[in-house]
């Protein structure tokens, strides 16, 4: 097996970003440095490491949904000690990573795998796979605010893609709306808001491409089905 698949299959990323670990010079079969793309390793018998940490080939990859709540880091591990996604994750899925990310005050659907491929094309700009948010606002908001965002707000002098957003409900002391976004930008959804001067007090991700959060409750997670997981891959 090529050396850049053994390490997607680790759940290490796509098989590009694993060719970057290679040519940085980051990988070690056997005790050797690996320079060669085109180097084989037997995924049952060599011993890889990257960085110094053994990495192990997935005999069969695993697809998560994660309902992510609030006050959790989308992260493998955090240096300030703050709860994570994998701490909040069942034993059997901990070694899974996140696909994409969904900031600390946010919650909502996030797929977790350890299939590199999968994860790179789901969260690669370029493939404009759009994401399905429920935000709520204070106070009301004007027409004219959502016009500007749905042609695409400037943030830090950038113009973003147009994006979709309606309104849901008027609630207690604020407006509940819906945003479909096909970037994935950090905080993006909070800066646009901010961009026409709303002040974003819940946010939420409900979707990602077709594939739906449904009533899974916060904090829970479940496997993808085979519908689920075959639709993921036709992206």
């Amino acid at each position: 097996m090529r050396i850049n698949k053994f390490l997607a299959g680790a759940g290490l990323g796509s098989r590009r970003k694993c060719e970057d670990l290679v040519r940085e010079g980051r990988v070690v079969c056997n005790g050797m440095v690996v320079s060669d793309l085109g180097f084989s390793v037997d995924e049952k018998k060599d011993k890889v490491l990257v960085d110094g940490k053994q990495v192990l080939f997935a005999e069969e990859f695993d697809y998560v949904m994660l309902h992510k709540p609030k006050g959790v880091i989308t992260s493998m591990s955090d240096e300030h000690g703050r709860k994570t996604v994998v701490d909040i994750m069942p034993e059997m899925y901990k070694k899974l990573k996140p696909v994409g990310r969904l900031d600390y005050d946010s919650e909502g659907l996030l797929i977790m795998t350890n299939d590199g491929d999968l994860a790179y094309v789901l969260s690669h700009p370029s493939n404009e796979i759009t994401k399905t948010y429920v935000v709520k606002v204070e106070g009301e908001v004007k027409e004219s605010q959502l016009a500007v965002m749905r042609a695409g707000v400037v943030i830090d002098g950038v113009r973003l893609s147009k994006c979709k957003v309606r309104m849901l409900e008027k609630v207690n002391n604020g407006t509940k709306l819906e945003v479909v976004i096909s970037e994935g930008k950090n905080r993006q959804v909070r800066k646009m808001f901010d961009a026409v001067g709303l002040n974003v007090v819940f946010l939420k991700r409900t979707q990602i491409g077709e594939l739906r959060l449904g009533g899974l409750a916060r904090g829970k997670c479940r496997s993808l089905s085979p519908q689920e997981i075959l639709y993921l891959k036709s992206l």
